[in-house]
């Protein structure tokens, strides 16, 4: 049903080999939808950007080939090491690739390369570009609609906020849905978060207001992170999931209450986690957690493994709410605000974690006092005969 491994692609690469490592996330249900995370990582630190991001891109193409047959890749998102000096790379490398969404955001790699690269496939799927600027990918009855990198130039971080968010909401009206109803999972990217955060916050809490979401319904599952495109004056960028076709009765809303306090209670709008039933399966969206008990406290404060056990406890929680485990994760993201965290952190991921896709990141958590974040995608088999297959 689900399998995750490492793999070792040869790249010809200035004479030279150069190994690249994918790590695959894959469920396989036997229907015609399989579902692939891939991360992929580049191996020789010493390469200079472009052959790095030559590298990840003809490793990709090679898994498409083989082992990804048939696949069709519905979302990337490239980590850099300095957008200012290297977006313009992959937004020429992609430029023919208009069907599918591709994020691009400045969180180095902190396994000292210049680029990491997450890649989003599935099979059986058709893929487009929308009129209204959203990227479609459509099996059955349902429409999933990615957004990637969207920004607005305006004049402080709440009016870029205030101002994409209402963009995003009229882009949802053209495919016949809304913010609260269709809307599963967003991504915020804040530069300079520790002083652009809280007015991003505040753009969002009156957005959502305006669009029927408030603690007595319910939010979107997110992650609010540091991070920045190419420009500096470009204070906050969003990535965006949501699905058409859905019914309400399918969407359900994690609290892990014995763990986690409700992020309304010190004043931001997201959910902990969202699931989605469908027919054959149940997709589920673990938000940006950290060291945080139910009182919406920093635990562990200053020590870096009791905070990285804590969230893992979190996140666990989370899961089995929805039934769930870490076994059905298919791809992890982790954010640590000191680069020198990273060995002691990544040491224990991969003795918890050995065989899970994903990868660790220098950007900065919304709280200074947090010193590592984590996100994760999950899917579990289901049979449920009250909604359609996916």
């Amino acid at each position: 049903m689900h399998f995750s491994c490492f793999l070792f692609i040869f790249v010809p690469m200035n004479g030279n080999l150069n190994e690249i490592i994918p790590e695959i996330g894959c469920f396989d249900n036997g229907t015609e939808v399989r579902e692939y995370h891939v991360m992929l990582h580049v191996s020789d630190s010493s390469l200079n950007y472009s052959d790095q991001l030559a590298a990840i891109n003809h490793a990709l193409t090679k898994l498409l080939r083989n082992e990804l047959a048939g696949a069709k890749i519905i979302f990337k998102r490239y980590f850099l090491s300095d957008a200012y000096n290297q977006a313009d790379n992959v937004i020429t490398l992609e430029r023919d690739h208009v069907d599918y969404a591709i994020s691009i955001i400045q969180q180095p790699p902190l396994d000292g390369t210049k680029i990491a690269l997450w890649v989003v496939l599935q099979t059986g799927v058709t893929v487009r570009r929308l009129h209204s600027g959203l990227h479609e990918t459509v099996h059955g009855k349902y429409r999933q609609l990615w957004n990637a990198c969207a920004y607005h130039l305006a004049n402080g971080a709440e009016q870029q906020s205030r101002l994409l968010l209402n963009d995003y909401v009229a882009q949802l009206a053209q495919e016949g849905c809304t913010l609260a109803d269709n809307c599963i999972r967003t991504w915020l990217f804040v530069n300079d978060v520790d002083n652009n955060y809280q007015g991003m916050v505040k753009a969002r809490n009156e957005v959502f207001f305006t669009q029927g979401l408030n603690n007595d319904t319910h939010f979107i599952a997110s992650t609010g992170i540091g991070g920045r495109q190419a420009y500096a004056h470009v204070l906050v960028l969003m990535d965006s999931y949501a699905v058409a076709g859905i019914r309400k009765e399918q969407v359900h809303y994690l609290y892990a209450s014995d763990y986690l306090n409700r992020t309304s209670d010190y004043g931001v709008s997201f959910e902990r986690g969202t699931y989605i039933d469908y027919g054959d399966r149940r997709h589920i969206f673990i938000s940006g957690t950290a060291s945080i008990n139910n009182r919406g406290e920093v635990v562990h404060q200053g020590d870096v493994v009791a905070q990285t056990q804590h969230m893992w406890r979190n996140v666990e929680a989370l899961l089995n709410e929805a039934g769930s485990s870490y076994d059905d994760v298919m791809q992890m993201i982790v954010y640590l605000r000191d680069l020198a965290d990273y060995q002691t952190v990544k040491t224990l991921y991969d003795v918890r974690f050995p065989d899970k896709p994903k990868v660790v990141v220098n950007a900065p958590v919304c709280r200074p006092g947090w010193l590592v974040e984590m996100e994760c995608m999950a899917i579990k088999n289901i049979h449920n005969n009250l909604f359609a297959s996916f």
